[in-house]
């Protein structure tokens, strides 16, 4: 018996899954303008205030310190989404019968909520430009590399946290709380709008448990803002790098993939 044609035999079959992903982003922020005006209006309810009662010279600072919180939160918007495609649409079944594969679909979301968060960590890096160059800590080449492989990290790093806490997440009504409470709690914890050193002892050596507080340290030394040797950056990004995969693992080792 002869084999059966394809229906489409000029239709690619592979490489459309991450396009499609991005496609979803956009649309979703085409659709509503004002899914990029979310993510910015915490960071800079922060910057704000920290601008009536902190010295001018910490502006770039906090301004990096917005930018990895916005990154850091983009988990919480990857715990949203999956949950919901999970629990309400069903559609991980889908994709847990198809050839994607569970890192593959958390890339995918990833990237989906990486378009929508993208207008933000624009307008901060404009922001960031304008203000350190006025204040002497301009954004360098080297300082804008150190700055976006560290945002880079924390994207991999909480979009899978959001992903494997997502899988745990068994009604509608626990996403939002569960969300903001595990990545806003973690935002405060680092030293991100603050130098690690304004931090009471203990809060220090808590915070040196966080992979965002080396992100933030590797940042603010490639820019300038606060003082680094090359020894201590290379240790930073030793320590981020390591927490970074001590966090993937266990993310990987919680997440349910075709689990009840």
């Amino acid at each position: 018996m002869a084999a059966a044609e394809p229906s489409f035999p000029n239709v690619p079959t592979t490489g459309r899954a991450l396009p499609a992903f991005l496609l979803v982003g956009w649309r979703w922020i085409s659709r509503n303008p004002a899914v990029t005006v979310t993510p910015i209006l915490l960071p800079f309810i922060f910057l704000y205030f920290l601008s009536l009662i902190s010295p001018a010279s910490y502006r770039p600072l906090e301004i990096v310190g917005a930018m990895l919180f916005t990154m850091q939160n983009i988990g919480s918007w990857v715990l949203g989404d999956s949950a919901l495609w999970r629990i309400e649409c069903s559609l991980q079944d889908l994709f847990v019968a198809s050839p994607l594969g569970r890192v593959r679909y958390l890339f995918g979301i990833a990237f989906s909520n990486l378009v929508a968060m993208l207008p933000a960590l624009v307008v901060l890096a404009a922001l960031l430009a304008a203000v350190g160059g006025s204040d002497g800590h301009p954004l360098t080449v080297y300082g804008g590399l150190v700055l976006g492989g560290s945002l880079a990290v924390l994207w991999v790093l909480f979009s899978s946290i959001g992903m494997a806490i997502s899988s745990r997440v068994r009604t509608q009504r626990e996403i939002w709380p569960v969300g903001n409470i595990t990545f806003t709690t973690l935002g405060m914890l680092s030293p991100l709008y603050y130098p690690l050193s304004s931090l009471p002892p203990l809060w220090q050596d808590g915070a040196r448990f966080l992979p965002t507080t080396y992100a933030a340290l590797l940042a603010q030394g490639a820019l300038g803002i606060t003082p680094a040797t090359p020894d201590q950056m290379v240790v930073y990004a030793t320590l981020l790098a390591a927490c970074a995969a001590a966090g993937l693992l266990v993310t990987f080792r919680l997440y349910r993939w075709g689990e009840a």
